[in-house]
Formats: structure tokens, sequence, C-alpha cells
């Protein structure tokens, strides 16, 4: 029990619950203005950040008093009945690590939908036949939790695969659980492709941002800077998707940011989408930027080859390794089927922990 309490202390100093619990009151002093509702755009924010901050508190105050009472009964408990203590101190400690899990979220927009982008890299067949495993491997994830999929484009490989598709992931916490998935994934296996059944190295690139709402999002984009084609349409999405020249691709010229769409039938819709896409992906290398100056347009997209994957795959010997946490598993069909939890979590507290070591960083 001493534990416990010592770790919940703890967490209170991490979540700042008592500074959350200030700002809580404030934004209900707000909620509790008559012209804040003529304002719709700021009162979403404030009923947004109010939810969010009341969830942690409430939560947290309430993991506290359950643990005080149960440090006393613990007290005057007799030898059988501190059995039965034992599995309700059991209990709250799974909703304490629930709560620290919570504090794993505090990327921007983490409850936001993902738009999710990958892309063949070096390897030709092996690595389009690669892109589309790891598409599958995110589109399984995503079914296996219940959330929507959305496949907004998709470019079929000369032979297998894809050299690259695009979809909208819908779900709770979506961006915020396919955040630590951005970068470079590493294949390694005996190629099928291959006559002499050679080991082969193949990689594709996963590019994840959030589907930001638009009236947060200033960004103009010139006619001058973009260059839009159209062609037909390709791969499942009936007839009339396949035979008219429906699809759109828009091109920005400045970064060389390329958004692709054929979902709906119409070319105008397409269009529509595909200026959205790209709006949502310049304003994600705009908080980069501002983020970190010494990050690239890409944020932390690397060059899609040797030395810059997160993870490896790594078939033949049936292991998975993030080469961030360490996290290893040697079940990797299991994995490339959608089972990528503890990756995930292991993914959210790296990015956490680095978020914390460049604020000490900027503090100094």
């Amino acid at each position: 029990m001493q534990e416990l309490l010592e770790k919940l202390a703890a967490l209170r100093e991490y979540l700042d619950v008592p500074g959350k619990t200030r700002r809580l009151n404030e934004l209900d002093h707000q909620l509790q203005e008559p012209d804040l509702w003529n304002d719709q755009n700021r009162a979403r924010k404030v009923t947004q950040e109010a939810n969010s901050l009341r969830r942690v508190v409430e939560t947290y105050e309430g993991l506290q008093n359950d643990a005080r009472g149960l440090a006393e009964m613990y007290e005057i408990a007799s030898p059988d009945e501190k059995e039965l203590l034992d599995e309700e101190q059991t209990g709250i400690r799974a909703r304490v690590d629930d709560l620290y899990r919570e504090t794993l979220f505090t990327m921007k927009h983490a409850e936001a939908p993902a738009i999710v982008r990958v892309k063949s890299g070096a390897g030709g067949t092996e690595s389009m036949d690669w892109a589309g495993m790891v598409a599958r491997m995110y589109m399984r994830w995503a079914e296996r939790h219940g959330f929507k999929v959305e496949l907004l484009d998709e470019q079929a490989g000369d032979q297998a695969g894809i050299t690259s598709a695009e979809f909208i992931i819908r779900g709770e916490r979506a961006f915020g659980m396919m955040a630590p998935e951005h970068g470079v994934h590493r294949l390694v296996r005996v190629s099928p492709f291959d006559s002499n059944n050679r080991r082969h190295t193949s990689f594709c690139s996963v590019d994840v941002v959030p589907e930001v709402p638009e009236q947060e999002i200033d960004i103009q984009v010139p006619d001058s800077e973009v260059r839009v084609d159209v062609y037909r349409s390709q791969g499942a999405g009936g007839q009339g998707v396949n035979t008219t020249d429906s699809a759109v691709r828009v091109t920005h010229l400045p970064t060389g940011l390329i958004v692709a769409i054929q979902v709906t039938r119409s070319q105008i819709k397409n269009r529509e989408m595909a200026f959205q896409i790209l709006k949502q992906r310049l304003y994600d290398i705009e908080v980069r930027k501002r983020e970190e100056e010494d990050m690239k347009a890409r944020g932390e997209q690397k060059k899609i080859e040797w030395g810059s994957q997160i993870r490896s795959y790594v078939l033949d010997k049936q292991y998975v390794k993030d080469h961030r946490t360490g996290v290893m598993r040697h079940d990797s069909a299991n994995i490339l089927d959608g089972d990528l939890e503890e990756f995930m979590w292991a993914g959210l507290e790296w990015l956490a922990g680095k978020r914390v070591a460049e604020t000490a960083t900027d503090d100094e």
C-alpha cells in the first residue's frame, strides 16, 4: 500500500493535478458566461479542454480517495479480510496504470483521426509488397479496435503490393495511438520473388498526421503553387469509379508533397478532399517546424533506406524489434495481423520521454 500511495503522489505531481484543477475552475467560469456561445469555435475549444481536464482530475481524486480508504482498512483488517483487500488493491493498481497511460496522450490533437500514408522505398518489387503488408497491418489493427478506415488512394505496385496508400483511421485517440508508428519500417526475409531464395532487405515509410478541424488551419494554397492532374481511378470502387477520369492528384510545388484521391466518383469532390489533405500535411509541417527548429520539412521522416528505420521485421527468424524502445517480440505473424498494442504503448512512452527531455533542454 505504501508503494501504491507513493506512486499516486508521484503521479499527482507528474499530472500537475493542482494546476489542472485551477485551470478547470477557470474554464468552468467561462462556460457559465452567456456570451461564450456566441462564438461557437471558442465554445468548442473551451468545452473540449474542460472535459479533458475534468476526466483526469476526477479520475485522480477518485483513485486517491479509494487508495487512502483502503490503507485505513488494512490497519484494522484481520488476516482473512486482508486477502480480500489485496484483490481490491490489485484493481486500484490497474486503474492507476490506466491513468498513467492518460499522461502519454499529451501530443496535440491526440483525439483526432489519423491520416496515414504508407509508401514503398528502396527494394523494388519486394519493397512494394512490404508496403502493402504494412498498410494491411494498420487496417487490421484498426478493425480489431472497431475503428473505421477510409481508403483515400492506393497505387498498385508493378508486380505485387503497392507503391503508396493513403487512408484515414477514425476512432478513439486514433492519432494518439498511431503517432509512434511514424517513420521507416524495415523488412528482412527470404524473398518469394527471388528464384534463388536469397535474403532481401526492403523498406517502406509510414507518415502519420492528425486530421485537424478546418477552422484551426489558416493555410492558403495559391493556384500558382500547385499542379492538378486527373487520371482514371483504379482498384475496387465500382464501375463508375473505374471507367472515368475521376481520380485527382495534387502536387504542391514548393514542398514536393503529393496527394492523390480517388475515393468518390466525383472529380470535384476528390479535388476538394485532396486540397483538404494537402492543407493538413502543410499544417503538420508548420507545427513540426515550430516544435523543432532543426527539423526539415517532413518532420521526423527520414530517407527510406538502411540506417533510418524505427522498427525491423525479421521474418525468417520470426521476430520484430523496435529500435527506439527495445521492445522485441517473436510472433511476427500476429504483429503483421494488427497485434501492435505493445509496440504502440512503448512508443508513446518513448515519445513522452522525448518531449520531457526537449522541455528540460528548452528550460536550460
